[in-house]
């Protein structure tokens, strides 16, 4: 059974009158990858750098492998980190910006070499130790930091960002070697980012953060198929979760909608893959074909409700609709989600202690 590596218990932090974190808890298990998600401004690099000793929280208790770190240096904290800008020495070869922190320690030579071959075989890196920083590509200097935080031989990583500054088809390699080394290693990997999809496809655990609070975490599984507020939805899938005014749905696509006493303040959610286009019926949403964007397998269609609001209807490549035709939605009532229109949250099954819970259900 896995033990914590790392606990933050009512972990509080503001700058003057804003509150950037507020009295968080969370607990990331020894040997996981977890990722710190949220859009800019969530709190999610103030928190990893409470977690490295950059700051000090306001309130609460920082526990690194049961010890408490809250105002423990960040030298003897038993972590390396890797940054967005690599924060490499421009006039040291990649040898000596991967060994930069054990010669600082005065390892010993024997102890350094061993562990430069280590970190440039599980790296990429072999044949490059006598380049600058100048003469490597941006994958190449994001593999040096990682060779360095390797050589470290700590067992916690803290990333914050590392693979903004990289193209898109780089950053989907630097992707896999990264969890690649972090599996082969055990090691346990804090991650920070604003993409969700870096987050879904790298992280055992996933923290999605919203001002200041976690808005949910888990699996990207349980994230992406059990969203618990309709901001989980709209940040988590791409495209996110369409919500549709429930006012505008028929009965045929919510049978429970009887069960609620004001069914005109519920959002209904459907991701776009669970949605399909028809010709104009009863029991469709009425909308109207905006344009379609070919996706490679598959085609996006943006729709217009009649409400003025915009949806993407995920559709198979091969499907042609032309732009200003009058279509219908539908989707299988097992696919949709309800959410309070009011405070976001989610509203699951109806059931007595379900609705009970709702302050405008009512039992059936």
């Amino acid at each position: 059974m896995s033990r914590a590596a790392i606990e933050l218990q009512c972990i509080g932090k503001s700058w003057g009158e804003q509150a950037v974190l507020k009295q968080m808890d969370l607990s990331i298990q020894e040997g996981q990858f977890t990722a710190l998600l949220g859009p800019s401004g969530c709190g999610k690099s103030t928190l990893l750098r409470i977690i490295a000793g950059l700051e000090t929280p306001d309130q609460g208790r920082l526990l690194i492998n049961g010890q408490d770190a809250t105002y423990m240096e960040p030298a003897k904290r038993g972590l390396s980190m890797v940054f967005q800008s690599y924060a490499l020495f421009p006039h040291l070869n990649v040898a000596d910006n991967i060994l930069f922190g054990l010669q600082v320690r005065r390892a010993n030579r024997q102890q350094q070499k061993e562990r430069l071959r280590e970190a440039l075989a599980l790296t990429n890196l072999e044949g490059l130790e006598e380049r600058k920083p100048g003469q490597l590509s941006g994958g190449q200097r994001q593999r040096v930091a990682l060779a360095r935080s390797i050589v470290s031989g700590h067992r916690i990583c803290l990333m914050d960002e590392p693979l903004s500054n990289l193209d898109a088809k780089l950053r989907h390699t630097v992707r896999h070697e990264i969890r690649a080394l972090q599996q082969r290693l055990g090691l346990t990997v804090v991650y920070v980012t604003h993409d969700q999809t870096e987050a879904m496809g790298m992280a055992d655990h996933v923290v999605l953060l919203n001002a200041g609070n976690i808005e949910q975490q888990g699996s990207a599984q349980d994230l992406y198929g059990q969203p618990n507020s309709v901001f989980t939805a709209g940040f988590i899938g791409s495209p996110p979760m369409m919500m549709i005014h429930s006012d505008h749905v028929p009965l045929d696509l919510w049978p429970s909608r009887r069960q609620y006493d004001q069914p005109h303040r519920v959002l209904v959610g459907v991701r776009p893959e669970n949605l399909s286009l028809h010709a104009v019926g009863e029991q469709h949403v009425p909308a109207t074909v905006v344009h379609q964007e070919f996706q490679g397998a598959d085609a996006y269609v943006y729709v217009q409700l009649d409400d003025g609001h915009t949806l993407i209807v995920r559709a198979p490549h091969n499907r042609s609709v032309e732009a200003g035709a009058r279509c219908g939605l539908s989707w299988d009532p097992v696919h949709a989600f309800y959410f309070n229109q009011d405070s976001g949250a989610r509203l699951w099954t109806p059931s007595a202690e379900a609705l009970t819970a709702v302050p405008f259900a009512v039992l059936p």
